[in-house]
């Protein structure tokens, strides 16, 4: 287990950390499906470990997650190199779901399962390979990490760098030509001109004459020269310049060169035409020269534990949700930490301990006692009410405070920023991305629901509604007969009632003989998870839902899962992934020239799971996903 990065925070956390993988709190709009998805388990194997959860899902309720494991082959002689496993596929999962849970690289699982690469279904059997620890005594050269750029320290000239990062003296001067003649204490200097960074499929690259900026982009299923050039704002002929073989065609994973956009100052990454911001990659306009101070508000409550002699760390971790939420979002920051380090960024770190529970918090006692003077930005505690007093407290001197986890709106001050898309968010989304794909849309409500019928009379022109009557039938032939032919039809189901649902999908499957027909749902429930509304019949219709996070199988998503095992022994949860997100992207956002708050207005991020496109200091950052026919999860474009 990896050495505690910062000071001031006990042992015992870290070492904690694993076991919070075996144990999940239940949360609001959670469902059965949801949840087997998040861990890529069966719901019948979460059933088999909670079977009190047959009579519904409770929220705050802790239930064990099953770990499955490793059917190991080994050869005659014990002595092999590699070690064969055996993986069946289970009912949902994706390719990279099971690249990340076994540890191993999509590439490699399609190398060893060459059927693999036309797609999977539940039930297939793949190979995957294992380094045989018993049977070896080669060693491994660990490649030493060198960071993008460096600040010269006293006494530090160009040999002992030289040593100290394993660069020849000619390489340091070619990436350097302003220290030919000599170092200087306090110069910065670049060490590398590649970057690999765990958060896009973007990497970053700087041709030997340090002015050709491109970078490697990785061609994604259904993707045309054409969507490709206008998500990177890229002349087709451009691409075509850098790439010439693709005009014989594109293939899913191929990887282009592109040339970067010209004009990467923050002020001009608005699109000028439609007023949307840009996906940019920061660390191209970070100023390396001048230190940022981040602080972390964690509610660890190490006092409370420490001091209660009722329970043990281990029941406390069992018992307590909030513990282990903290824990893994904090692995999870600690790892973007690392990260930032590596690439050089000017960055200092404390952590405090928020000792935050429902109704209480030291956040006031913190701030008051510390000197926040020359902090750039704060992220936490995770409870919005403490966060906006911390943002108040901080308010003259204009720091922003970031609320990491809580999904509800928050009513903070200008330096308050939330990072969660709110529920209200994702469903305003929503209906923004239904209304730019067709006019065709329609509603269909359970009575006992009113919640989304209210919304859409009063906030959404252009549904049709109908509804299921008391008695739980609906006319689907009075719906039908307004369907349009030639257009997409939206159809959004909102019900909870088992009967409802099933009746519904068997309708719309029936009426996508004549009509191009795609369900939709602002949520999901139990109704979902039904047996009889099988995902294979939700991805016939081409289920869309809005999500804060997304699927991402792109080789920097797999390097984090992978580094982040490495320290954890586990791979990430959705909380751990989450840490990384906010804290990574948080961190190149007040490492700009102007700091964090000069970014939110003018760009927009996206990292392993999540994006950040913060609007009146909330970020809508949602994505719409949709499964697809493999009974996989697809991004909608």
């Amino acid at each position: 287990m990896r050495k505690l990065f910062l000071s001031g925070i006990l042992t015992f956390i870290f070492t904690i950390t694993v076991f919070a993988q075996l144990k999940h709190t239940i949360v609001k709009g959670e469902t059965l499906y949801s949840i087997s998805k998040k861990y890529q388990v069966t719901p019948e194997e979460i059933i088999k470990l909670n079977p009190e959860i047959k009579k519904g899902l409770k929220e705050n309720v802790i239930i064990t997650i099953p770990v499955k494991s490793k059917k190991e082959y080994f050869s005659s002689d014990n002595k092999s190199k590699f070690i064969k496993n055996e993986y069946v596929v289970q009912t949902g999962e994706t390719l990279y779901a099971i690249s990340r849970k076994l540890g191993v690289s999509v590439d490699e699982l399609i190398k060893n399962n060459p059927v693999a690469k036309n797609g999977i279904s539940p039930g297939q059997k793949l190979t995957y390979l294992i380094l045989n620890k018993t049977g070896t005594t080669e060693k491994f050269t660990v490649k030493k990490e060198i960071p993008l750029m460096y600040k010269i320290q006293a006494k530090e000239t160009k040999y002992s760098l030289s040593k100290k990062f394993d660069i020849s003296i000619s390489e340091l001067e070619r990436l350097n030509p302003h220290i030919k003649s000599d170092v200087k204490t306090g110069d910065t200097i670049r060490l590398t001109e590649k970057i690999e960074l765990p958060k896009s499929s973007k990497i970053i690259v700087v041709n030997k004459n340090g002015t050709d900026h491109f970078f490697d982009y990785t061609v994604q299923s259904g993707e045309t020269l054409y969507s490709i050039s206008k998500k990177n704002n890229v002349a087709i002929e451009k691409i075509i310049e850098k790439n010439p073989s693709v005009t014989q065609g594109l293939s899913t994973g191929f990887v282009l060169k592109l040339p970067l956009v010209e004009g990467k100052q923050l002020a001009k990454n608005k699109d000028s035409v439609t007023g949307n911001k840009r996906k940019v990659n920061l660390l191209e306009t970070v100023n390396f020269s001048k230190e940022r101070n981040l602080v972390l508000l964690m509610p660890f409550n190490i006092n409370r534990i420490e001091n209660d002699s009722t329970k043990t760390k281990i029941e406390y971790l069992k018992s307590d949700k909030f513990l282990n939420i903290t824990l893994d979002f904090y692995a999870g920051a600690l790892k973007a930490i690392d990260s930032a380090k590596v690439l050089g960024l000017p960055i200092k770190v404390k952590v405090f301990d928020a000792e935050s529970s429902k109704y209480s918090s030291n956040v006031i006692s913190i701030i008051k006692n510390n000197d926040f003077s020359t902090t750039d930005l704060v992220i936490g505690p995770f409870t919005n009410s403490f966060v906006e007093t911390a943002g108040e407290l901080l308010m003259d001197k204009n720091i922003p405070i970031i609320s990491p986890l809580m999904k509800d709106g928050g009513k903070g001050g200008k330096n308050v920023f939330y990072a969660m898309p709110s529920e209200d968010i994702q469903r305003e989304e929503l209906f923004n991305y239904l209304k730019s794909k067709s006019d065709a849309i329609f509603a269909i409500h359970s009575s006992a629901r009113t919640s989304l019928s209210a919304y859409i009379a009063n906030k959404v022109t252009g549904v049709k509604s109908y509804s299921f009557n008391d008695k739980g039938i609906l006319d689907f032939t009075t719906l039908k007969a307004q369907l349009v032919k030639g257009k997409k039809n939206f159809i959004i189901l909102d019900s909870d009632k088992i009967m409802q649902v099933l009746s519904a999908v068997n309708q719309l499957i029936g009426f996508k003989k004549e009509f191009d027909i795609q369900l939709v749902v602002t949520e999901f429930n139990d109704a979902l998870d039904f047996e009889d509304v099988t995902i294979k019949k939700l991805a016939s219709l081409k289920l869309l839902y809005p999500s804060a996070i997304r699927e991402n199988d792109s080789k920097e998503a797999l390097n984090f899962a992978s580094a982040y095992r490495k320290d954890n022994k586990v791979m990430p949860n959705q909380y751990a992934t989450r840490g990384f997100d906010v804290t990574f992207d948080a961190i190149l956002r007040m490492c700009q020239e102007n700091g964090f708050s000069a970014t939110v207005d003018e760009v927009e991020t996206e990292q392993i799971e999540s994006q950040f496109n913060y609007v009146n200091n909330n970020n809508r950052g949602v994505y719409m996903l949709y499964y697809n026919d493999d009974l996989t999860i697809k991004q909608a474009k």
